[in-house]
């Protein structure tokens, strides 16, 4: 799932870069079970199935840092992202900064009905800083898919990731502006699409002026 939205494009550069660094972590290698079980059902009965506790603390407690430093520090600077639409709605804001306040972001992926309640008590006790985050206001199947929105929106505040820094679109003025590329006019069944007269003047003071309205 991972592997071909992490190696394309801007991801793809950022990790040869050495900008960012993604490892992912199969669930099942920690588990005990000897069908390599990581849900079961819920206590108390329900519908769907349930993560277990015991392969996501052992995968958590896992993790291998790339940076030097005691393990207790570096568990200061990392903090645990757990996705549930119940979270706190994830934005921009949120992604600078965990890009600018932390090192490493473990990013946990539930499914089904979710994840048992314990392990975010587990994590707290291991000495992680933890937030339950929450891409929108729907249900999806897993949390990958906003585990890879959440690595993309973070590696673009990254100091290098993109080409340049202006192109971050929420720190420019404009955001949102309607854009244009060549040709100037586009024609198509007899009709003309004309690009604004304003974006060819050359005066970038009235382009920005008809851009930031």
């Amino acid at each position: 799932m991972f592997n071909s939205y992490l190696n394309e494009s801007i991801l793809k550069r950022a990790q040869e870069k050495k900008l960012i660094k993604v490892k992912i972590s199969n669930l099942r290698d920690f588990s005990t079970d000897k069908h390599k079980k990581v849900d079961d059902r819920p206590f108390g009965g329900g519908p769907g199935m349930v993560m277990k506790i015991e392969p996501i603390i052992k995968a958590v407690s896992n993790i291998k840092y790339p940076a030097k430093g005691e393990t207790r520090q570096r568990r200061q600077k990392s903090k645990v992202i757990l996705f549930t639409p119940t979270g706190k709605q994830f934005d921009n804001k949120i992604a600078r900064q965990l890009a600018g306040n932390y090192d490493n972001l473990i990013l946990i992926c539930g499914r089904y009905e979710g994840i048992d309640e314990r392990v975010k008590k587990a994590i707290k006790d291991l000495g992680f800083k933890i937030e339950e985050i929450s891409v929108g206001p729907f249900v999806l199947t897993g949390g990958e898919l906003p585990a890879m929105i959440l690595i993309d929106a973070v590696s673009r505040q990254i100091p290098g990731v993109l080409g340049k820094q202006e192109s971050i679109e929420e720190g420019r003025c404009g955001v949102g502006a309607p854009v244009y590329t060549r040709p100037e006019v586009f024609i198509y069944k007899g009709k003309k699409y004309a690009v604004p007269k304003i974006l060819l003047s050359g005066d970038h003071k009235k382009i920005k002026e008809w851009r930031c309205v």
